[in-house]
C-alpha cells in the first residue's frame, strides 16, 4: 500500500489543501518547510482521518482542529479529509497509518511490575500531534510480556532466547549509529525492568544514562521494531525524527529507519535537517523514483494550494539550507565551483555572469550543489589571472574547483593542451552553439505549444546561416541575434526576453535536459572525469 493523494479542508492551518501526484513506486515522502508551514498541520489531518476511519479512539476537539474562524461541523466527517491509496486497503484498517509526533520524550522509566498491553493495532499512544509521547517504557513492557507470554505457549526454549531474537533486531542498527553502544538487554520487569547497554568499557549502562541524541535514535529503532510487528500495510508518519541529533547522525538515521520499514509499507518523515534531505537525495540517486519531496514552504494556506512532488533544485536546496541554517546558510561551501568565462564585476552590464547563469539553469537538478562564477575572458579563466581558482582552493577546502572556457577556434593541440593543466573545454564553439541546437529549438517550439513550427524554426536558422558567408560553420554567435528574432517571430512569443543574450538564459537554458545530445556533451565537457593526456613522446 502507497500514499496517493489527500484533500483536507477548514483543519488547524488548512482552508483547502490537494497533496497530488504521489507515484506509487515512492517508498519515501519527505515534508519540507520552515517551522509553522503545515506539516504538523497536515500529520494531524491523516491521524484524525485514520482514527476516524477506522474507529480507533476517534477524538474532535473544534479549538483544535478545525481552522480559526471557520464554522465547526460538530465532528469529524468525510468533508473535513479525503485519504487516497495507491493498491487495496489493509484487511484492517486500523493497520493504514502508524504515526510518531514531534514531541517525544521519554528520559527515564523503571518497570517494577508487568502489565499487559492492549492490541497495538486499536490502541493509540497519542490523543493529539501535540502530546507527548512515552513510548519506550510501552515498548519494553510489551517486549517483556510478548516473550512471557511466547514461553507460556511453547515459542522458545529460554526467555533470553526470546530476547536475543528480539533484540538483535534493534542491536545492529543502534550500533551503526553509536559504535561505542550496545543494547544487552532487559532488567528483571518485576524489579528494575528497563533496558541495560554497553557503552565503551562501562557494561550494565542504564537507559536513563543515554544521552539525549541515543535516547531519540533508540527510541525511533526500538518503536519500528516493535511496530513493524502488526503494522506490515502501513504508512509509517514520523514528524522530525531529528530531534536532540547532529547532522552527520541524523543522515545515517534517515537510512537505518528507511532499511527498518517493512518492505510492503511507507515512510513519510517532516524534517528541517539538512543531513535527512541530503541522504534523501542520496537513496533517490540510487534508486530513482524512490523518494519525493513535498514543498510546504512559501505558501498561504488561508487560500486553497496544490502541492505536488517537487524537483530537488537549486532553489529548493537554498530554501532548505535558509531553514535548517539561517544566517550560516550563505557560509556553506558548494560541493563544486565551476569558474567559467564571464565578467565577474557586479557593476557590469545586466547579462554580467551570462554563461555562469545560462550553465546553472542547465544543470540545476542534476548538480544542485555546483556553483558556476564567472572568471574573466578564456585567457583569465585559462591561467587563473584573477587567483580565482587559487583563492577557492584555500577558502572552500573540500570543494572542487574547475575552470572551463570555450573551444572558439582552438586548434585540437591546443585543446589538449589546455586539458592537460586541467581545465575544461567545451566541445562545440561557444555556449550560443549549444543553445541554438536543433534540438532545442525543436523543445522550443513544443514548450511554446506550435511543435507543427520546428521545421520552420530550424529552416529558418539555416537560411541566416546562410546568408552569414564570413561565419564559421560551427560558430553561432554571431547570427544568435537573427536567430532570436526569427523565434519571436515565428513562435509569436510573448515575452521571451528582451535581447538575445536574456532569451538564451531565460528560455533557452531551461529547456536543455538530460537525455539530450547536447546535455550530455555539455555535462560530459564539465563534470565528467577526465583522463590525463600524455605526449606520444
Amino acid at each position: 500500500m502507497r500514499f496517493k493523494s489527500a484533500v483536507v479542508k477548514d483543519f488547524k492551518r488548512f482552508t483547502h489543501l490537494t497533496i497530488q501526484g504521489i507515484p506509487e513506486r515512492a517508498r519515501l515522502i519527505m515534508l519540507a518547510g520552515p517551522n509553522g508551514s503545515g506539516k504538523s498541520s497536515f500529520f494531524e489531518a491523516l491521524y484524525t482521518w485514520h482514527k476516524w476511519t477506522s474507529r480507533k479512539n476517534p477524538s474532535w476537539e473544534p479549538e483544535y482542529h478545525v481552522k480559526a474562524g471557520r464554522p465547526d461541523r460538530g465532528r469529524w466527517d468525510t468533508n473535513v479529509a479525503a485519504v487516497e491509496f495507491h493498491g487495496a486497503a489493509p484487511e484492517v484498517a486500523q493497520k493504514t497509518i502508524y504515526i510518531r509526533s514531534a514531541y517525544r520524550n521519554d528520559p527515564q522509566f523503571r518497570i517494577t511490575q508487568l502489565a499487559r498491553q492492549g492490541d497495538p493495532l486499536t490502541t493509540t499512544t497519542v490523543a493529539r500531534m501535540i502530546d507527548n509521547e512515552a513510548a519506550v517504557g510501552r515498548n519494553y513492557q510489551r517486549l517483556a510480556g510478548q516473550g512471557v507470554d511466547d514461553l507460556f505457549r511453547g515459542g522458545s526454549t529460554t526467555f533470553d532466547e526470546y530476547l536475543e531474537r528480539k533484540i538483535g533486531k534493534i542491536r545492529q542498527p543502534l550500533h551503526r549509529l553509536f559504535p561505542s553502544l550496545t543494547l544487552e538487554g532487559l532488567g528483571n520487569p518485576l524489579e528494575n525492568g528497563t533496558f541495560y547497554f554497553t557503552k565503551g568499557v562501562s557494561t550494565g549502562f542504564d537507559y536513563r544514562n543515554l544521552s539525549g541524541g541515543e535516547k531519540a535514535a533508540f527510541d525511533l529503532i526500538l518503536d519500528l521494531v516493535v511496530a513493524s510487528q502488526s503494522y506490515d500495510d502501513t504508512l509509517f508518519c514520523i514528524d522530525e525524527p531529528e530531534s536532540h541529533m547532529n547532522a552527520r547522525l541524523q543522515a545515517e538515521l534517515l537510512s537505518v529507519l528507511y532499511e527498518l520499514i517493512p518492505a510492503n509499507c511507507q515512510m513519510i518523515l517532516a524534517t528541517h535537517s539538512i543531513g535527512m534531505m541530503r541522504r534523501a537525495r542520496d537513496l533517490e540517486s540510487a534508486d530513482p523514483g524512490s523518494v519525493v519531496f513535498l514543498d510546504f514552504g512559501g505558501r498561504d494556506f488561508d487560500e486553497a494550494q496544490v502541492i505536488e512532488p517537487t524537483v530537488p533544485d537549486v532553489e529548493f536546496w537554498q530554501r532548505a539550507y535558509d531553514v535548517a541554517l539561517a544566517d550560516l546558510a550563505a557560509l556553506i561551501a558548494p560541493e563544486r565551483v565551476v569558474i567559467c568565462e564571464g565578467a565577474p564585476n557586479a557593476s557590469a552590464r545586466r547579462n554580467q555572469a551570462h554563461d555562469a547563469r545560462c550553465y546553472e539553469r542547465i544543470f540545476r537538478v542534476e548538480f544542485p550543489e555546483t556553483k558556476f562564477v564567472p572568471g574573466g575572458n578564456d585567457l583569465e579563466v585559462a591561467g587563473d589571472e584573477r587567483g580565482i581558482a587559487y583563492a577557492l582552493g584555500i577558502l572552500t577546502r573540500g570543494t572542487e574547483v574547475l575552470r572551463l572556457i570555450d573551444r572558439d577556434a582552438r586548434s585540437d593541440e591546443e585543446v589538449a593542451e589546455l586539458k592537460r593543466s586541467g581545465v575544461r573545454v567545451l566541445s562545440r564553439r561557444n555556449l550560443e552553439s549549444c543553445l541554438f541546437d536543433d534540438a532545442v529549438l525543436e523543445a522550443l517550439a513544443r514548450s511554446a505549444g506550435s511543435p507543427q513550427d520546428a521545421e520552420a524554426l530550424l529552416a529558418a536558422k539555416e537560411n541566416v546561416r546562410a546568408e552569414r558567408l564570413d561565419d564559421a560553420p560551427d560558430d553561432l554567435e554571431p547570427a544568435s541575434g537573427q536567430i532570436y528574432v526569427e523565434c519571436r517571430r515565428i513562435l509569436e512569443l510573448p515575452k521571451p526576453g528582451n535581447d538575445v543574450k536574456t532569451f538564451m538564459r531565460d528560455t533557452l537554458a531551461p529547456l536543455v535536459k538530460p537525455g539530450m545530445i547536447v546535455y550530455e556533451e555539455l555535462k560530459r565537457d564539465i563534470f565528467e572525469q577526465q583522463e590525463k593526456l600524455v605526449d606520444e613522446h
